[in-house]
Parts: C-alpha cells; structure tokens; sequence
C-alpha cells in the first residue's frame, strides 16, 4: 500500500473500508485490511477512519456527540494495545470503520426526525 503520499493513501482505503462495510460486505472489509501488512500503512488508515468519524460525530445531536466521543476514546485504547500488532491494528480498524458507519445511520436517522 505505501504510496508517494501515505495519508491520501490511508484516507483513500479508509473510505474503501468504510464503503464495504456500509454494503454489508464483511469479507471484502477483512480482505481489504488483510493486504495492509505495514504498521505505518495501517496506521495512516486508522489516521483517515479518525477524521471520518470524528467529522460526521460533530454532525450529531449533543447526546450522541457525547457517546460517539467515548466510544473514540475506547477505540484510541484498542489502538494503543496494538501499537505494534498488524492483526490488532487490523481489529481496531474493523471498528473503526463499524463506527464510522454507525455515526452515518444515527445522523441518517436524526435528519429523518428534524426533517
């Protein structure tokens, strides 16, 4: 995966991630991070799920703000246990992504709602 820029690298996989899981396709997402062998290069994924999820939890009502925040901080643990562990990593990216498409059907449903 190590590219001449890494971070577009890891956004770019980190929306391919995000877009299989959202299409229920399991097998494809753990393909996907099964070709990722670099800690750096799975890192820079992890980089691009962050600001994913950190941009669309700012888009939630206060409440599942607050709840999106705490399950990053549990998230940024499972990372930190796995600093050096590619099938770690790769488990914390799972997540990552699930939380990423998580967010996306709380603000789908709060739009529902309001609007």
């Amino acid at each position: 995966m190590t590219s001449s820029d890494p971070s577009a690298t890891g956004r770019r996989t980190a929306d391919e991630l995000v877009r299989r899981l959202s299409r229920d396709d399991g097998a494809g997402a753990d393909e996907l991070l099964a070709g990722i062998d670099a800690v750096r290069d799975l890192v820079f994924v992890g980089a691009g799920l962050t600001a994913l999820a950190r941009a669309d939890g700012r888009q939630l009502p206060p409440a599942q703000r607050a709840q999106a925040s705490t399950r990053q901080v549990q998230l940024g643990r499972l990372r930190d246990a796995s600093r050096e562990d590619p099938e770690g990593l790769r488990r914390w990216l799972r997540r990552a992504a699930e939380e990423v498409v998580l967010l996306r059907s709380l603000r789908a449903a709060a739009a529902r709602v309001v609007g």
